[in-house]
């Protein structure tokens, strides 16, 4: 890596010439007129505006398809260096200040305008003027009108006005025949007048002899520089636009060999992600999939490592892509289908998004075999000692791997349980912590509830995926917040999860905010729900219809926790300890 200092007419010439160009990938220029106005000020006053950071091209790794800069003659030059930070500066000068067309920019409501930018010599000439006052932005007319269009304010539309008004266009700036010939022009228009003449040269000298001299500083990238520190620096510095993403720097690669990545995801979103709970996988989620099983099947043939991290997409090839790119997809789907199975049936309602990466790899490679049961049960308790175990919040690619390579070899080599069934555990002192739906666990603990097998209090009927769209199923307190913040019960108990349930939309407003006994009353003779049923619907959701009914909030809610301890321990295969210790006693006023 090295700093410059490089000629801002030097670098123009580079942009016309080819020699500078963008990574096809870089998104294109969108700086409004105001802003262009302020650059040229900054360059005019001689003040810094930044640094620009170029990769020199030419690396067999890193052949990104590249293109001109917007407006910049089309050639078969292969460019010698490609702008990597910096596109928003450049091509604004480039096309205000370089090229003689209008500049297509925007206004800054954001409505699309063309322009030609002006010096008002006069103006400029008093150096206690505002330099951006002088810099005049005109339609592509070259007409500013007023009264809609019927008055002529300014009118630039030939070289004679340019000269009656004194306004010396910015595109000249660069070209020094053309600026001569202007003068001459300028000058001989004026009949010489020794007045405009002087001014002229005080303007020339002080702005634009300058502007020829102004210097850019330059970081340029050698072309040794590894993938994955082109990534880092469209994370960190290019800050003019949006920072571009793995799967952006990949699509850019795969383009240098005519395969376009994000028509190629767009069409697999359409055909394998519009679903309620896939919606939430993103292009570079999908990428470290791919990367993941080809990694891996790299490991079983070479034993190499397993790794899949961004310098790994990053090397990701274009054959290994289209090699298991279709695997993977089917994978996401059959992930799908289990998690369905397991009464999750929607993204937001998904305990960790991260965590459909592995279990979508793990459906892949295994796809067939996760017919039978036997693995089918392996790879559920493995997801939900995930998610009880609430280990995918963080440093998620290292599991990946621990986790792909440690189910694959406990499935089919018989070998130790993965490490996410190891490290699992899961405190019952938690359950009072679990207010809100933003925990993995919280989410877990309401889906294994509805597996269970629970009913709707009115119906009686399962909440089963129809049901779970057809009546707007949520999570709703048992003994009502209301009723609760009267009594004067804790919030920490009430409101935690111990004290929540799917319930459907109609059913939660039969509820109301009255006491459990007052709604069960209510439910039975309002709806004609017969006792015995509705107790079985209650017991459906783990609660003491004896408790319930008697409005007992002490004994239902230790009975309930101690149920789906229960459930959690059935999941994740294992059992719950620590139920009756000191602490289990202060916080909840009883062993559980």
């Amino acid at each position: 890596m090295r700093c410059n200092e490089k000629n801002l007419q030097q670098l123009m010439n580079d942009i016309e010439n080819g020699k500078i160009q963008l990574p096809d990938f870089q998104r294109d220029w969108v700086w409004d007129d105001y802003r262009i106005k302020a650059l040229i000020a900054s360059i005019i006053s001689n003040f810094p505006i930044g640094a620009a950071m170029f990769l020199e091209y030419g690396n067999p790794e890193i052949m990104f398809k590249y293109r001109e800069i917007a407006n910049a003659p089309v050639t078969k030059t292969i460019p010698s260096e490609l702008v990597l930070d910096g596109q928003q500066r450049l091509t604004s000068i480039y096309n205000a200040m370089y090229q003689k067309g209008p500049v297509k920019t925007i206004t800054d409501k954001k409505k699309s305008i063309t322009r030609f930018y002006y010096l008002d010599i006069a103006f400029l000439s008093n150096p206690d003027n505002d330099t951006i006052d002088g810099i005049i932005s005109i339609p592509e007319n070259k007409l500013i009108t007023e009264n809609f269009g019927k008055e002529i304010k300014t009118d630039l539309s030939t070289q004679e006005r340019e000269f009656a008004l004194h306004m010396y266009p910015v595109n000249l700036i660069f070209d020094t025949i053309g600026t001569q010939q202007w003068q001459q022009g300028y000058t001989q228009y004026h009949k010489f007048d020794a007045e405009v003449v002087n001014r002229y040269y005080t303007f020339y000298n002080n702005i634009i002899a300058k502007m020829l001299q102004y210097s850019f500083p330059v970081i340029t990238l050698d072309k040794e520089t590894p993938r994955e520190a082109v990534c880092q620096v469209f994370e960190q510095v290019n800050t003019g636009g949006v920072s571009l993403t793995v799967f952006e720097l990949v699509t850019a690669i795969f383009a240098m060999d005519s395969f376009r990545l994000r028509e190629d995801w767009q069409n697999r979103k359409d055909k394998y992600f519009d679903d309620e709970v896939l919606n939430i996988v993103t292009e570079s989620d999908f990428l470290l999939a791919v990367t993941l099983i080809s990694n891996y099947h790299r490991f079983r043939d070479t034993g190499k490592a397993v790794s899949c991290k961004k310098k790994d997409v990053l090397k990701l090839s274009l054959d290994e892509y289209q090699q298991y790119a279709d695997v993977v997809s089917n994978g996401f789907v059959i992930a799908c289908k289990l998690l369905n199975e397991e009464r999750i049936f929607s993204s937001r309602d998904l305990p960790y998004s991260t965590q459909l990466i592995p279990l979508a790899v793990l459906c892949a490679l295994l796809d067939k075999e996760m017919k039978t049961s036997t693995v089918k049960e392996k790879i559920k308790r493995w997801y939900w000692c995930g998610v009880m175990g609430e280990l995918y919040g963080s440093a998620n690619e290292t599991r990946y791997v621990n986790d792909v390579v440690g189910v694959m070899d406990w499935i089919q080599a018989d070998k130790d349980e993965p490490k996410t069934i190891k490290e699992c555990y899961f405190n019952p002192v938690r359950l009072l912590g679990l207010q809100t739906r933003l925990s993995a666990a919280y989410k877990g603990i309401m889906a294994l509830i509805l597996k269970n097998g629970c009913k709707d209090f009115i119906s009686g009927e399962d909440m089963d995926f129809t049901v779970y769209k057809k009546d707007s199923i949520d999570i709703h307190h048992i003994f009502p917040q209301d009723y609760c913040t009267k009594q004067g019960y804790p919030k920490e108990k009430w409101n935690s999860i111990i004290n929540k349930t799917p319930i459907t939309y109609s059913t939660n407003r039969e509820i109301g905010g009255v006491s459990p006994s007052a709604y069960i009353k209510k439910i039975e003779d309002k709806n004609q729900v017969h006792p015995d049923n509705l107790d079985i619907y209650l017991s459906s959701h783990l609660i003491s219809t004896e408790d319930i009914r008697s409005d007992n909030f002490d004994s239902y809610f230790i009975k309930r926790a101690a149920k789906i301890l229960d459930l959690i321990g059935s999941a994740t295969g294992k059992p719950i300890t620590n139920r009756n210790s000191d602490e289990i006693i202060t916080e909840f006023g009883s062993e559980l």
